[in-house]
């Protein structure tokens, strides 16, 4: 039973996205700000200083030294292993996301160079159903950290996801044990694995590779946990703290080392993946 198929037209460029509007409207504030002031200010707004959501490409243009990109993402594309319809068939909902994100599916896998420092990174795309990890998301990071390996670099991840991917069922849980196996080859080599938590990452990517950082980092504003507050305040029949789930909220109990404002998410890293380097 085939979970993903070969895809060979969906190489990522960094190249700037064309869209022909000027000016965007901010949901918190109300304020019409100008898009590309948006973009030269790390997608945050200039007013309120509401974060924006980014896409991969967005990403990884903030974190990467310029012109260090090399797209080594699997030629790769998910397949409908259990034939899966909801409101609309898997296939098609893979095929919109394609359409609307130009990727092959949720996360973009690369070679590149962050504050001069060589690395394997791993960016998820939430606009991508919901940056949810199935087959081809647990293939790409587990040939992102094999590739690391082979490299002898740093591997850095960038979680924006639901979750596990529904319509792949048992195919899309496996992924959980068999990205959390190969995080474990990157340990018996000696290989930095830095992990950073976005908005969201939550239930099956936090349970596992998200969570397995050697240093963990959340970008202020992410939401961390495991099901909803909703589920979680039903289920124990309690009220939630209001932080619950809050960047602050994971650093308090011990789930991440760093909270840090996107505007200094790159510098940071580039001091880690340098203290890392020094130590080899």
């Amino acid at each position: 039973m085939a979970i993903f198929k070969e895809k060979h037209y969906f190489r990522v460029r960094l190249d700037k996205e064309t869209d022909e509007s000027l000016w965007m409207r901010c949901k918190s504030c109300g304020e019409l700000v100008f898009k590309r002031k948006v973009r030269e200010h790390n997608n945050i707004c200039p007013h309120c200083g509401e974060y924006f959501f980014l896409t991969a490409r967005e990403r990884i243009e903030s974190l990467i030294d310029e012109g260090s990109f090399e797209d080594i993402s699997e030629p790769i594309m998910a397949d409908d292993p259990l034939s899966f319809k909801d409101s609309k068939p898997y296939t098609q909902r893979i095929e919109e996301a394609q359409e609307e994100t130009g990727l092959a599916d949720a996360i973009i896998i690369s070679s590149a160079t962050i504050c001069g420092v060589p690395v394997v990174l791993g960016v998820m795309d939430f606009r991508f159903i919901g940056g949810s990890m199935g087959a081809v998301m647990g293939e790409q990071i587990c040939h992102g950290m094999e590739d690391a390996i082979a490299r002898r670099y740093p591997f850095v991840l960038v979680s924006s996801s639901g979750g596990a991917r529904l319509q792949e069922g048992i195919f899309s849980l496996l992924q959980m044990a068999k990205t959390s196996a190969v995080r474990n080859l990157l340990a018996q080599e000696r290989l930095p694995y830095i992990s950073v938590m976005t908005y969201p990452t939550t239930a099956g990517v936090l349970a596992s590779i998200a969570s397995l950082g050697d240093i963990i980092i959340a970008e202020k504003g992410a939401m961390i946990g495991f099901a909803g507050r909703r589920v979680i305040r039903n289920t124990i029949a309690e009220e939630l703290p209001s932080n619950y789930q809050t960047d602050a909220f994971a650093l308090e109990h011990g789930l991440i080392d760093r909270v840090v404002n996107r505007e200094n998410l790159r510098e940071e890293l580039g001091k880690v993946l340098g203290f890392f380097v020094e130590a080899q």
